[in-house]
């Protein structure tokens, strides 16, 4: 059964943009904006503005690591992977329900992962290289956001913008953990250390989300390039009531680089109204929500990776990852703690 049967319409507009920032010599960041129903991925005026048909829109930001080659290549690899899987999958699909198109979503993520991984093995010159990815699908009200490594998603509602995701970072384990405040992590010499990326490992296990959209609501995702420049509150500002959201975007990208733009630095901006939309409200909830698939569970252990300039493997590395794994298997919480205090 299609969810489109007797929907009002919902209006989406969109754009994305890239930049390599004020350090970088090369641009490791990919995005990808798709209207799924028309199998059309670009920003034509026909995607920058369309209607979420039968099998959805599609929104990806990645961020690559392990060389500009091998970072460039695996970023790439994972926008261009995740569209055609779903496209060949998704786009053929009997029912277009909402909970096979979660585990589309998810299992396009996870296809992309193995790709990477396998061409890395094959290649010794891009071996380790990896990339973070963060992927929305839009289908009727609702989004589904499938997400590995650091680059982040914010739903900006009446002003004020909620991450959805949460980082796959050692500094968000810390600050969960309650070893360091979010200010303490955001300018610790380790904010650089995720423990997920597609690449590095075989499996990865997928972070899969979703939220219910309101008319209005704006949808920003983006790279650590810029999150760790910009405040979410100058991101609801400037994305939240723009109505040109090419200047939104350009907006964005500038402050990042008049603050030093020390990465490179990617955003999308979406926003979505329309009679098939309700209204927000004051108790409509925003925020990081698990999506109930069966196949939810962890298909491998998180381990720490460096982004950066640094070698994909390297001693100092190697010691992370060993550390890495010991704090998610809450066996040396002790350690945590020094860490962090090291870090202050």
């Amino acid at each position: 059964m299609s969810l489109f049967a007797s929907k009002k319409p919902i209006k989406v507009q969109v754009f994305g943009k890239t930049d390599l920032g004020k350090t970088r010599e090369h641009n490791e960041d990919r995005f990808l904006v798709a209207d799924l129903t028309r199998q059309d991925a670009s920003l034509q005026a026909s995607v920058r503005e369309h209607e979420i048909g039968e099998r959805g829109s599609l929104f990806v930001v990645a961020d690559g690591m392990g060389g500009a080659a091998a970072g460039e290549l695996a970023s790439e690899m994972a926008t261009d992977t995740i569209y055609t899987h779903l496209v060949k999958m998704w786009g053929v699909d009997r029912e277009a329900t909402a909970q096979k198109f979660a585990y589309r979503l998810k299992e396009a993520v996870e296809v992309a992962n193995t790709h990477i991984h396998t061409y890395a093995k094959a290649h010794p010159e891009v071996r380790g290289m990896g990339t973070t990815t963060t992927a929305v699908g839009a289908l009727g009200e609702n989004l589904y956001i499938s997400q590995v490594g650091d680059s982040r998603a914010y739903l900006i509602r009446k002003g004020e913008a909620v991450q959805l995701t949460k980082d796959q970072s050692l500094m968000q384990r810390l600050v969960e953990a309650g070893e360091l405040t979010e200010e303490e992590a955001a300018q610790s010499e380790r904010r650089n250390i995720i423990l997920q990326a597609l690449g590095p490992d075989s499996k990865v296990k997928v972070d899969l989300t979703h939220q219910e959209i309101r008319r209005g609501d704006v949808l920003v995702l983006c790279s650590d390039g810029l999150s760790g420049q910009v405040k979410k509150e100058e991101i609801a500002e400037i994305a939240g009531k723009a109505s040109d959201l090419v200047a939104a975007c350009d907006k964005l990208i500038g402050i990042a680089n008049e603050r030093g733009g020390p990465d490179n630095i990617t955003v999308i901006v979406v926003r979505f109204d329309g009679d098939g939309l309700r209204p927000a409200e004051a108790d409509s909830e925003v925020g990081h929500q698990i999506y109930p698939l069966i196949d939810t569970e962890a298909s491998t252990d998180p381990v720490p990776i460096y982004k950066g300039s640094a070698p994909p493997v390297s001693s100092k590395q190697a010691r992370w990852r060993m550390l890495a794994a010991g704090i998610l298997a809450a066996a040396i919480v002790g350690a945590a703690l020094y860490l962090a205090m090291q870090g202050r």
